[in-house]
């Protein structure tokens, strides 16, 4: 892909850049001069390839702008703003026009991709998240520290010293529970959850365990740094770990996913059920405050009454599920559920040997 930087006008707030794939800029920027005696009048006092540039920036951020509401933004009669319109499409640039009372412009879809126009604050903060989200970003043979490198070369200078300097001083640190699972197998699975298509996968399990499956994709869902896909596999709801999926394979046959699904909610109920361990609590506080402090993937909390909740659920690890209560400010009771008493119990005394002093400990006289 070509970075191409185009002329900003003097009189803008803010620096804007653009990237994409044009045929020719000489050729687009002599056509927009050329058109501005047409289109203007000859007096226009702002950059013409920097107005051509804003039309393009209003109709990307409001798809379906009508050319009365372009003009008024551009700061030109109608006829004018048709004219950029036309202009950018000579480029082009796939920008869509659609009659009647709720038509208007838009940027369609195409073989190239249109230039994209972005605020200093934008361009930053995209910067942020990149390496807030990925925390291998700073490094320039990583995939993603590729691409958001080749975004920085097209950045005017005032802005490209700001984001480097961000990612040259910012040091993540890096998240030990999160999971980057492979891009193409990542890519698969979010189309067939798109277009409702069965898919098979072939997943490894924790354990080592290896089997091929086809399910029903529902959605991918990112939480605390790990990728899961929300499927219906063996008329079961589950939630498969997407950096364990060893392949993915879209196939024809179409589903109906489940009317008003929320994954977010289902997921985090799947991840506390079917586990060996079973786990119910009684919890001395009421049930808003607890899911607030409680990790979903302990159980379901329901209130008892206005000062009391009950949790159900179940694990394959005690001792997390015990370590997990450490945490809670309210007195509670583990009901019928020995593996999580005896791994509670274990981890109340570890606690409670590690705060008695030892003769000879720093600090102990």
């Amino acid at each position: 892909m070509r970075c191409i930087q185009l002329c900003r006008d003097r009189n803008a707030p803010v620096a804007r850049f653009v990237t994409g794939t044009l045929p020719s800029f000489r050729t687009l920027y002599c056509r927009i001069v050329g058109a501005v005696e047409i289109a203007d009048g000859g007096q226009d006092a702002v950059s013409p390839t920097a107005r051509a540039l804003t039309a393009l920036e209003l109709v990307q951020a409001t798809p379906g702008i009508t050319a009365q509401r372009l003009a008024r933004g551009l700061g030109v009669t109608e006829r004018a703003a048709r004219r950029y319109v036309g202009i950018l499409r000579e480029a082009g640039i796939p920008i869509e026009s659609i009659r009647g009372r709720y038509g208007g412009y838009r940027v369609g879809r195409g073989l190239r991709l249109p230039p994209l126009t972005f605020s200093a604050t934008e361009a930053l903060g995209l910067v942020m998240a990149v390496l807030d989200g990925h925390h291998h970003a700073a490094d320039a043979s990583d995939p993603v520290g590729s691409a958001l490198g080749k975004i920085m070369r097209a950045l005017p200078a005032p802005v490209a010293a700001k984001a480097q300097a961000v990612r040259r001083v910012t040091a993540p640190a890096p998240d030990r529970a999160a999971a980057r699972p492979d891009p193409e197998i990542t890519s698969v699975l979010v189309q067939v959850c798109a277009e409702h298509r069965l898919v098979r996968i072939s997943y490894r399990s924790e354990a080592g365990s290896e089997w091929d499956a086809v399910v029903q994709p529902w959605a991918v869902v990112v939480r605390h740094g790990r990728w899961y896909l929300l499927c219906r596999a063996r008329d079961e709801v589950r939630g498969y770990r997407v950096d364990r999926v060893r392949a993915a394979e879209a196939l024809a046959e179409t589903f109906d996913p489940p009317a008003d699904l929320d994954p977010v909610a289902v997921l985090e109920e799947n991840l506390s059920t079917g586990w060996e361990y079973p786990v119910e609590l009684v919890i001395a506080a009421p049930r808003d405050a607890v899911v607030r402090v409680l990790s979903p993937a302990v159980g379901r909390v329901d209130a008892i009454d206005e000062g009391s909740s009950r949790v159900v659920g179940s694990t394959g690890n005690p001792y997390w599920c015990a370590e997990q209560l450490v945490g809670l400010p309210w007195p509670l009771t583990i009901v019928e559920s020995e593996p999580i008493r005896v791994a509670a119990r274990t981890v109340g005394r570890r606690l409670l040997d590690a705060a008695e002093p030892r003769p000879g400990d720093p600090g102990c006289r």
